[in-house]
């Protein structure tokens, strides 16, 4: 697993954020680590995901930025040249995939099927993003699929909340969980900050609170 992994896996959230102005990446990104999480996945579900991403990166280096929901080799050009520091797709796209392994990029594909996992593997990956993790079967299937593919490493996005944050990371084989309920899309159009900063606080106490995630 690459440094960046590694630095999201000692963090244990990846707050997943849509933008539909750029103009709120900066604030959302200070709400974040005035609660504890220097971490980000933009999604390009938006137009302003690539400016947004380039005004963190530029007024907050020191924010691990990353680009969610790159479907396209293009998206994926877009996001490194704005500063994202790792890639994550829904689903495994093979293009994308070797593009950004060519890059010397991080990249988490989406995998649910063991037919998805084979191609990680083969392309030399070792982490995944188990999407979407509620909907596909949960810690169960996790832990499933963990069975016969002992090296793998998981982070499971899609239906992760406060409620079941930490049943999720009780598992060794996943290093982190991606997430949205911090950053509701209702609470950054109306500028809730603060709301935001209070879940962010909660969620880090949550992971904080286990004693021996790893």
């Amino acid at each position: 697993m690459n440094q960046i992994l590694e630095e999201i896996e000692k963090i244990g959230i990846v707050p997943v954020v849509v933008l539909e102005t750029a103009e709120k990446a900066v604030p959302v990104a200070k709400a974040l680590q005035a609660g504890g999480i220097n971490c980000a996945e933009v999604t390009f579900r938006t137009a302003a995901a690539e400016e947004a991403i380039r005004n963190i990166t530029r007024e907050m280096p020191e924010m691990l930025v990353g680009a969610g929901t790159v479907l396209t080799t293009e998206q994926a050009d877009r996001a490194i040249a704005a500063g994202a520091r790792f890639i994550v797709t829904p689903g495994y796209n093979p293009r994308v995939v070797d593009h950004c392994i060519e890059k010397n990029i991080p990249i988490v594909p989406g995998c649910m099927d063991t037919h998805a996992i084979e191609m990680a593997l083969e392309a030399g990956l070792d982490t995944i993003k188990f999407f979407p993790a509620e909907a596909a079967g949960g810690l169960s299937m996790i832990k499933a699929l963990a069975g016969p593919y002992v090296n793998l490493k998981f982070m499971p996005t899609g239906g992760i909340n406060a409620g079941n944050l930490t049943e999720y990371l009780s598992f060794k084989k996943v290093i982190a969980c991606g997430g949205s309920w911090m950053v509701k899309p209702a609470l950054v159009k109306a500028g809730n900050y603060d709301e935001i900063t209070r879940l962010t606080e909660e969620a880090v106490a949550l992971v904080d609170g286990m004693a021996e995630r790893k």
